[in-house]
């Protein structure tokens, strides 16, 4: 079954796994240990792809240090196999029973799915993902990751955050982390309010050739039972350091700081204003459309009116008149030429074609 790649104890525990991730809080998720049958997981480890540069561009077009390979299935034989399993009706079935969440659908294009690998200094701002796939046409309900690092740290950073509300202050929001162990999965529902990011990554010394290497798998369903207000992936950036107090003197280290946070708000709202001009030009094309439409239907309007006022008597009158004209029995006999000489254009058209 293709359900053989989850780990047999994880299977059995099925009932309970789904009342935690129905009682989880700040919205529902559940973490699983052990997710992945252990040699199967070892595998997927092994063949996990280097860091490809051509592949680390981020939302803004730059080169960034994470890397994601969405063609899970050209990665090698375990790859192959979870290819394969994520898109069988019993792993679907699995997942939609844990969830609550029946018909689930899973992403052929791993559309910001595949494998995830993020270096050192890289984070992720607290956020909410896409709630619509434009090619599926589908609503995004789930994101299932599986972690794939052997050792690690919490106090490394990288350890991924599920927030009540990010706007909030620190003190006031809840917030849980988990860190990203091997064979660990995450599985949380995506909606308006599902936030969640990591830490930047900051390994010792002695350990930066390291990684954080995670698996995410999206799935969607063609309805939405609760409806909610589409978006596309929104950010938002975090707190300033707590380091940050009053009468603190600022050295090289905090400008810098401070000027990486500034840029990274600078380019999301630059992100979103290119958004808000793209919908502002469709929604002017659609005006316009509108505008030749409404112009279309008035000089059909008008047309009608006119054909509608027309005298049908005096018009058929006016015609036997015409037709009993000196000028018209006149030309009779140009016209029945003309006819004549069109008779025979077809004819020798036809001869010719035969021949």
């Amino acid at each position: 079954m293709s359900t053989a790649v989850i780990a047999a104890d994880v299977l059995a525990r099925l009932a309970e796994h789904k009342l935690q991730f129905s009682q989880a809080q700040p919205f529902s998720h559940i973490v699983i240990d052990n997710f992945l049958d252990p040699a199967f997981c070892e595998a997927l480890l092994q063949e996990f792809p280097g860091f490809d540069r051509d592949l680390a561009r981020n939302e803004n077009g730059e080169i960034g240090r994470k890397a994601v390979h969405q063609h899970i299935s050209r990665l090698g034989p375990a790859y192959r196999t979870l290819d394969q399993a994520v898109q069988s009706s019993e792993f679907l079935d699995y997942v939609g029973e844990l969830t609550s969440i029946p018909k689930l659908l899973h992403d052929p294009d791993y559309f910001g799915g595949g494998t995830h690998e993020n270096l050192e200094g890289q984070d992720l701002d607290a956020h909410v993902d896409f709630t619509f796939h434009p090619k599926l046409k589908a609503h995004r309900r789930l994101n299932l990751i599986v972690y794939l690092n052997k050792e690690w740290s919490p106090e490394w950073g990288g350890n991924i955050q599920f927030h009540r509300n990010p706007r909030l202050e620190p003190q006031e929001d809840e917030i849980i982390t988990v860190e990203p162990l091997f064979n660990r999965a995450v599985v949380f529902e995506t909606h308006n309010h599902s936030w969640h990011g990591f830490e930047r990554i900051a390994l010792p010394d002695e350990r930066k050739e390291l990684s954080r290497k995670s698996v995410a798998l999206y799935f969607y369903t063609r309805e939405r039972e609760v409806p909610i207000k589409p978006h596309s992936t929104i950010y938002v950036e975090r707190h300033l350091s707590t380091v940050f107090k009053s009468g603190r003197t600022l050295d090289d280290d905090d400008v810098n700081y401070l000027k990486v946070l500034l840029k990274r708000r600078d380019k999301h709202l630059e992100r979103l204003y290119g958004y808000i001009t793209n919908l502002m030009q469709e929604v002017e094309h659609h005006r316009r459309q509108d505008s030749l439409r409404a112009l279309e239907i008035e000089d059909l309007r008008q047309q009608h009116n006119l054909y509608a006022s027309y005298d049908r008597d005096a018009l058929t009158n006016r015609i036997i008149e015409l037709e009993n004209s000196t000028s018209w029995r006149l030309t009779a006999p140009l016209r029945w030429t003309k006819t004549l000489l069109m008779r025979i254009r077809r004819r020798l058209a036809r001869m010719f074609r035969q021949t």
